[in-house]
């Protein structure tokens, strides 16, 4: 049976529509799913988590692998499915969740065909809890998956790509197009792979505020920022740190890289 056939019938037997409101776009296209499928059989992971299932495009794959295995899902016809099939499902939105409870181990993977107006909140998120997952491999709209790999002096590079890089190694598995998916939303889409990186940074909501205290206004200069921002660092000081690290004083947000931010966070606390 093919993704396309799966979800129409599921879709008729619970006489449900794609909801606009939860950003419900369903995948169709079986090499997308067989890509996803493939590379998270590729972390062997212990524990496995999905939110947004759905119909089941990837759940029908993924309840199969020899893991402990949970579904979060706000819809609550598509929560009632799953739980009438044996899974394990937490009714709830994931950017409400408990993710102390969601991820028991170091082992756990998190798969997703992301609704959209969520996906960044949720990798910030992710990047911050005290227990993290070992990965993640997640379906975004192609201009988010943009801003989480750029680059210093890149259109996109900005808090999002810093956070992000900053404890995943981030990469591109693939593209999908609005026909991939039913119904085809408007935009292009793309699936990120995230291997955790190891952090020794103290306190990462602070250097969360730090960073966004950076970008205040991405234009501006980062000196500018900094002291207006929730950092409240002085123009001065942040002026004579950029010039000892080769900076120019007027170094815009834009021009510090992963590393830089690092460095430069670690020389303020």
């Amino acid at each position: 049976m093919t993704a396309k056939q799966y979800l129409d019938s599921v879709l008729t037997e619970l006489q449900i529509e794609a909801k606009k409101s939860l950003g419900q776009n369903f995948l169709v296209s079986d090499h997308v799913i067989d890509k996803i499928i493939q590379r998270a059989k590729g972390f062997n992971a212990k524990n496995l988590i999905e939110i947004g299932p759905g119909p089941g495009a990837l759940t029908r794959f993924l309840k199969d692998f020899p893991v402990e295995f949970q579904v979060v899902e706000l819809d609550r016809v598509l929560a009632e499915y799953w739980r009438n099939k044996g899974l394990q499902v937490l009714e709830v939105d994931a950017l409400q969740a408990d993710w102390s409870t969601l991820i028991p181990n170091t082992q756990t993977l998190l798969v997703s065909n992301l609704p959209y107006q969520i996906s960044s909140s949720l990798v910030i998120e992710r990047c911050l809890d005290p227990h993290r997952l070992m990965g993640m491999v997640l379906m975004f709209q192609k201009e988010v998956a943009q801003r989480i790999k750029a680059i210093p002096d890149q259109d996109g590079y900005g808090m999002l790509s810093v956070i992000a890089q900053t404890y995943w190694k981030v990469d591109f598995l693939l593209e999908a197009s609005s026909h991939d998916f039913s119904p085809p939303p408007k935009v292009a889409s793309r699936v990120l792979v995230f291997q955790r990186l190891e952090s020794d940074l103290p306190d990462p909501r602070l250097f969360l505020k730090w960073v966004k205290a950076a970008f205040l206004h991405p234009r501006k200069l980062l000196a500018s920022n900094m002291a207006a921002g929730q950092a409240k660092v002085s123009k001065a000081k942040v002026s004579e740190w950029l010039v000892s690290r080769g900076f120019s004083e007027k170094a815009r947000p834009g021009e510090l890289s992963v590393k830089d931010y690092i460095d430069f966070f670690r020389s303020f606390q």
